[in-house]
């Protein structure tokens, strides 16, 4: 292709050239959002390994005196308040800051929020989890994003560097609950989220330090506002933001904005947030007939994801407090905390993401379309919950201890699958996206995480009240059963997801 014809971003500016090989065969650039990825990870994980059993923790011990199944439920309504703000995350680095700034705002706000969380009482504690709600918003859709923009559409490593970019994420998903699971085991749980916002800091230097790398780094928005419409949208933004704290506290004064109701709103808005988000793309001017028939499959591929994630985010919850309760903590002679199992994920995912991304590569145009990948990948994540009906069955009381073997075999089938499933949803996501609406495309794929933690924080409530072999077996067999769904749409998917391949 002559110089005169390159492909160019939806901004107008030229991707890295398709020469450029320097990180493992992939842009150079992969390894600046990589890096800033393993301490955003290493400090989100790192955390929320360690939040739940903090929330169940008695406050005489230095936690918060929640019951499990509420511990549970306050944790995943959590993830899915950060899930949601990604929406705002993904218009913002599209209409006003550009992406760069998006996610360099968003991993500064992510650090004051591990910081706040290092004081040891409850007011930072939730001040701390709106900050990390907020930047996590920003950062999450809008680096993905970047990432896509390292590639031109019809490149074949885009696959391999996603998962790539993946084991980068998985390298500080690792690494992070030991870190923070050991002190918050030995020192306090405050020290552990002291050594979250370590990691982070450690993030945004790399960051800075590696941009010129990057592709779509320029200050500009690409679809930036006018003048006078950027100015009533940062006005709108400071008065909705200030109205809703102050609404916010007079309804928690006068008794009315429980903790169960918030969790219950939060639930309720990631339902109706996609859907008004697919409303609008459809509907929208801006989408050509041909993106609009993109985004069709891509319904299937957010339904996936959304079922997938139900059963990955239980392993910060229900799985966390299972191992705390009722699994051996050692292996091989050797004691460890209970939340160190969080680790063993990522160290599957670690060790599991380069095999893939070779596969991928020496597969080329025969590797398995993407919605096979990811129709596996829930099929992989229903089983890792199939599993555990074995070592829950046939139990007189709740006071058993199973083999350490168990919960790590069922981390491996969740490590599997989700290499499978997210390296290929969110590579499928940016080739799928709407030009117009590129980063916040991205940020519907997030909002499918929003309305999987949404469901698990009403679903968790059961998990005191339910058996275990009950609860695991059910909530992996709806699984299973949704990925076979995936497979046996696979035609049309084919069909219908052109360039995805």
């Amino acid at each position: 292709m002559s110089r005169s014809t390159v492909e160019t971003e939806p901004g107008g500016e030229p991707p890295p050239p398709g020469d450029d090989h320097a990180f493992f065969g992939q842009p150079r650039g992969l390894l600046t959002l990589s890096g800033l990825e393993v301490w955003e990870r290493f400090s989100f994980l790192g955390m929320q390994a360690i939040l739940v059993l903090y929330f169940a923790d008695t406050v005489a011990h230095g936690g918060m005196g929640m019951s499990s199944g509420t511990a549970a439920s306050v944790s995943a309504a959590y993830g899915t308040l950060v899930y949601l703000v990604s929406v705002a995350g993904g218009w913002l680095a599209d209409r006003m800051l550009g992406s760069y700034r998006a996610v360099l705002w968003g991993g500064i706000l992510i650090a004051c929020g591990h910081y706040s969380m290092a004081v040891p009482t409850a007011t930072m504690t939730w001040v701390g989890l709106g900050l990390i709600s907020a930047g996590t918003g920003l950062l999450k859709p809008n680096v993905a994003t970047m990432v896509g923009k390292l590639y031109r559409t019809d490149d074949d490593r885009r696959d391999a560097g996603f998962a790539l970019y993946y084991m980068a994420i998985n390298i500080g998903a690792f690494a992070g609950p030991l870190i923070t699971g050991w002190l918050g085991d030995h020192r306090g749980w405050h020290w552990g989220f002291s050594a979250a916002a370590v990691g982070m800091t450690f993030g945004l230097i790399q960051y800075v330090m590696g941009r010129r790398h990057l592709a779509g780094r320029k200050r500009a928005a690409e679809f930036a506002l006018a003048p006078d419409a950027m100015r009533r949208a940062v006005l709108l933004i400071v008065l909705g933001i200030l109205a809703a704290g102050v609404l916010g506290a007079l309804l928690a004064l006068v008794g009315y904005l429980t903790m169960d109701r918030f969790v219950d709103l939060l639930t309720l808005i990631s339902v109706i947030a996609p859907v008004v988000y697919f409303v609008v793309m459809f509907k929208s001017p801006r989408v050509t007939d041909a993106e609009r028939g993109r985004l069709r499959p891509y319904i299937v591929l957010f339904l996936a994801s959304t079922v997938f994630n139900f059963i990955l985010f239980q392993a910060y919850s229900t799985m966390m407090l299972l191992a705390a309760s009722n699994a051996e903590t050692t292996i091989l002679g050797y004691d460890f905390p209970a939340s160190w199992y969080a680790s063993a994920l990522g160290a599957f995912e670690v060790a599991l993401a380069p095999v893939v991304a070779a596969l991928w590569v020496r597969m080329g145009h025969r590797q398995p379309h993407a919605s096979n990948k990811i129709a596996i990948g829930v099929v992989l994540g229903g089983l890792s919950f199939v599993l555990m009906v074995l070592p829950t069955s046939g139990h007189s009381s709740d006071d058993y201890l199973m083999s350490a073997w168990w919960i790590v075999g069922s981390y491996f089938l969740l490590g599997l699958g989700d290499i499978l499933l997210e390296t290929s949803g969110m590579s499928a996501t940016t080739k799928l996206a709407p030009a117009a609406f590129s980063s916040q495309t991205m940020s519907l794929w997030f909002l499918s995480l929003a309305l999987a933690n949404g469901i698990q924080a009403q679903t968790v409530k059961l998990y005191d009240d339910v058996s275990k072999p009950a609860y695991f077996g059910v909530n992996g067999a709806i699984a299973v059963a949704a990925g076979l769904a995936v497979m046996a749409l696979a035609p049309w998917l084919r069909r219908t997801m052109h360039p995805v391949h």
